[in-house]
């Protein structure tokens, strides 16, 4: 199991049934960490690394804002996006000031090619191997992180997410970005340690893994 601090300046890990108040979670989901972790390596097929087990944890709690922003829809076919009734203001909060520990574990990957953490742990050691577009963000693409490094010595005590039957939180392992209908949640819990038994991780897997 690979543990990695990441900071990030401003983020909205978005409540999955916010409307026109865009709620934030405390921290990023299981699937929004998954996806950084893809960007990190450069891997552009979301399904490579269906098993792996991802989490993340509160280090430094940030601080809650609210802002109000213009969101576009799509109401009128025939006016641009953005125009008229394409656009709607709405407000949302912003986790500003966050340190996150996440980890990543091999969990129930496929042993014929190299695991998610293996990646994760080649593209710190040496960033120039990774071909990749873009910023890197965890969330939103404009909410860039500030940077990610690999715990080395001395792990931080965090409040790590971690699977729990009567959890309090209830946070998506897969998200379906058509529709909802295929959006897979796990019930978990914070808990605070330095090391989350690698077993309680969530596993990243859709509802069914050949849909």
């Amino acid at each position: 199991m690979l543990g990695l601090i990441v900071r990030v300046p401003i983020a909205c890990w978005r409540k999955g049934h916010a409307r026109d108040y865009l709620e934030s979670e405390p921290l990023p989901p299981p699937s929004t960490c998954y996806g950084f972790l893809l960007a990190l390596v450069g891997e552009e097929n979301r399904r490579r690394h269906i098993g792996a087990r991802v989490t993340a944890g509160i280090l430094v709690a940030g601080h809650t804002s609210v802002v109000l922003r213009t969101l576009w829809r799509v109401k009128s076919k025939g006016v641009p996006q953005g125009v008229g009734g394409n656009a709607r203001p709405d407000f949302q909060q912003l986790v500003v000031g966050s340190m996150l520990t996440m980890w990543v574990d091999r969990g129930d990957e496929s042993g014929e090619r190299p695991c998610l953490e293996e990646r994760v742990r080649s593209a710190l050691a040496d960033p120039s191997t990774i071909s990749r577009f873009g910023g890197l963000s965890l969330g939103e693409s404009t909410h860039l992180v500030d940077s990610v490094n690999a715990i080395k010595d001395e792990v931080p005590m965090a409040e790590n997410f971690v699977v729990a039957t009567r959890g309090r939180l209830t946070l998506p392992v897969w998200v379906d970005h058509v529709g909802t209908a295929n959006t897979r949640h796990v019930v978990g819990d914070l808990v605070t340690s330095r090391r989350p038994d690698p077993a309680l991780l969530p596993t990243i897997a859709p509802p069914n893994p050949d849909h």
